[in-house]
């Protein structure tokens, strides 16, 4: 009886198919909601792009993230991300809080927070996950590849 017990070897996975896996590995990042649309395409022209948010959630959700970190930007609202939602990768380079004044006659508030964000493009992305859905959403998104960007 032997004694030493055969390793049972595991097929090699081809070379491309791996490759494959790795360029879809799946990434978990916030996501600001409800960016308008002339924004997201002016930072598609522009790669780089400072942009001022005033949403609260939006802004809660920056509080939380770091310079060098990504971020998923979306015309979506809150409630619409679904798996399949599309939007814009972007590296956060600098996050810069604020408070505004606003005229009393136009609110009940004499002060707003406002964060300005400078961003990096990176790429499209596509939710493929909703992790967390609390005040601010947490998703798995992979990098789409050129075949699968809609035009128009």
């Amino acid at each position: 009886m032997n004694r030493w017990k055969l390793q049972e070897e595991k097929p090699r996975k081809n070379t491309r198919a791996f490759m494959y896996e790795v360029m879809l590995m799946l990434e978990e990042i916030l996501v600001l909601t409800g960016i308008s649309r002339r924004t997201l395409d002016s930072l598609l022209k522009s790669p780089y792009k400072t942009i001022e948010i005033r949403n609260a959630r939006n802004v809660l959700a920056l509080s939380r993230i770091k310079a060098g970190e990504k971020i998923f930007l979306t015309y979506e609202t809150f409630h619409d991300i679904v798996k399949g939602t599309e939007g814009i990768v972007a590296e956060i380079l600098r996050v810069e809080s604020m408070e505004q004044r606003v005229l009393w006659e136009e609110s009940d508030e004499r002060e707003q927070m406002i964060c300005r964000v400078q961003l990096k493009l990176l790429g499209l992305g596509k939710v493929l996950e909703i992790v967390e859905r609390n005040s601010a959403i947490r998703v798995k998104i992979r990098e789409m590849l050129p075949h699968e960007m809609r035009m128009g």
